[in-house]
């Protein structure tokens, strides 16, 4: 299995490159990086075009449709793939290699598995996806819908709560970054 860590937003929210911003010394993706490669075979990085990230060479995959998001990110790392990958987001500190691997031993025989907040709410940014969901993700992205709830609406679904995982309601495992305060409170938080 694959994981595909998502890099290709913009970061309008926080006013500056976030996957750039660094914690305990290294970048928000250096660490997502790391932390992924240690525990699965193959790590790519869904970026938007060439020019975003250069220094991780070959480790990164394009959207072969710009502009649509997370969809056309996993949509691309499956493509690279050829095989079942794990989806996370680059700006999740707490994204667990060790939950991944969890989460997708739950799967069975669905298409996807995603974690569900505690409020029942699909996080499809922390998620395993079979290549099955490729021609609906094709689908999808054609007609310019760029939506992942579209896409787990339309497949065979496994959802799994946090209690599932050993998890917690206050769990950090699902947090990101999007915005400077978010930011400014968990380096607080680390003492960093």
């Amino acid at each position: 299995m694959t994981v595909v860590i998502l890099a290709g937003g913009q970061s309008r929210r926080m006013g500056r490159d976030k996957l750039r911003l660094t914690l305990e010394g290294e970048t928000l993706l250096a660490r997502a990086v790391r932390r992924y490669s240690e525990a699965f075979p193959r790590v790519l990085v869904s970026v938007a075009g060439p020019e975003k990230f250069p220094e991780l060479g070959d480790r990164r995959v394009f959207d072969r449709y710009p502009g649509a998001g997370p969809l056309a990110g996993l949509h691309a790392g499956l493509l690279e793939a050829g095989e079942a990958v794990f989806l996370t987001g680059a700006d999740m500190p707490f994204s667990s290699p060790e939950k991944a691997l969890a989460l997708t031993a739950l799967c069975g025989e669905a298409d996807a598995c995603v974690l569900t907040d505690t409020d029942g709410r699909w996080e499809p940014l922390f998620g395993y996806y079979r290549p099955s969901v490729l021609p609906k993700a094709e689908e999808l992205l054609s007609s310019g819908r760029r939506s992942m709830g579209a896409l787990l609406a339309s497949v065979g679904l496994r959802e799994v709560s946090l209690p599932e995982l050993g998890e917690g309601p206050d769990s950090p495992l699902l947090r990101n970054l999007n915005v400077p305060e978010d930011y400014e409170k968990l380096r607080l938080e680390l003492g960093s």
